[in-house]
């Protein structure tokens, strides 16, 4: 690779292309700001200098593990959401924008006492306690590594003094009721995991991509125990996957859950499920 920063950049976007890397020139990109320390936004201004042997020394090996389909936000150990920047390891699953949906929804109405539940980098929870000074936070997470992360995560964001991280399977061990309850579960049936992208199936944990059955057993743990752990008129939240809206509104209005809606995506997906105690 040759010809400055420029002449790395255009030679590693036709290695990713080449290599079939859906995203090829963004994810050079990307990667190429993370070998030189720098934020991608200001990439295009450092790109006319000459190129730092640490930074080739970093770069090619983040290139081999990208043509083998490790994602991005794997090979840097951190990914963006809502207002920040959040760690991520092989423990967690990394933030997708569309999570930021329950975000959205959250600011929305009243969410000064939250429950995150499954909580993996603690990007819902630490995302809503950076907008609202006020608020305090339990998350939980039945992996101690995960919790390891979102506490790093919370530090970072300044608002670990505001944020109890529980190890709990679900409602486990969980004390007190919320204004609101959010969750992004395990939602892909099994059947579907095999159809999945490898930076998704080989990379990201099995236990927060799928429930190993029909992808509902997190609806159905959190429509049993969300009533008992609600403040009267208590929000519920939850992300779905495809073709759930139906199956997940059902199991809520079966708990006496009502003022059922669904939110789609930027894309028009069906993508998040709100209910409400009485």
């Amino acid at each position: 690779m040759s010809g400055g920063y420029n002449g790395l950049l255009r030679d590693a976007v036709a290695l990713l292309r080449a290599g079939g890397i859906e995203g090829g020139a963004r994810d050079a990109r990307l990667l190429l700001a993370g070998a030189m320390g720098i934020a991608a936004g200001r990439l295009t201004v450092e790109l006319g200098g000459p190129v730092a042997p640490g930074v080739a020394r970093a770069f090619g090996p983040m290139l081999d593990a990208r043509l083998a389909r490790k994602p991005v936000s794997h090979i840097l150990g951190r990914r963006a959401f809502w207002s920040g920047e959040f760690e991520v390891t092989e423990a967690t699953l990394a933030p997708r924008p569309e999570t930021e949906m329950i975000v959205e929804q959250a600011l929305a109405g009243r969410c000064s006492t939250i429950l995150d539940l499954g909580t993996g980098t603690g990007c819902i929870a630490i995302s809503l306690l950076g907008e609202r000074p006020d608020a305090r936070a339990t998350a939980t997470d039945i992996d101690p590594e995960t919790l390891t992360v979102a506490a790093r995560n919370a530090a970072r964001h300044g608002v670990a003094d505001r944020l109890h991280l529980l190890r709990a399977d679900w409602f486990a061990g969980v004390e007190g009721r919320f204004d609101l309850i959010a969750s992004n579960p395990p939602y892909i049936a099994a059947a579907e995991l095999t159809g999945l992208s490898p930076e998704v199936r080989d990379h990201e944990p099995a236990r927060a991509l799928s429930d190993g059955a029909d992808g509902l057993t997190a609806y159905r743990a959190i429509a049993a125990g969300a009533a008992a752990h609600l403040t009267p008129g208590g929000r519920l939240l939850v992300e779905i996957g495809a073709g759930q809206a139906a199956e997940v509104c059902a199991l809520f209005a079966t708990a006496g859950f009502g003022d059922l809606r669904v939110h789609p995506d930027l894309d028009g997906r069906d993508r998040v499920v709100a209910a409400r105690t009485g």
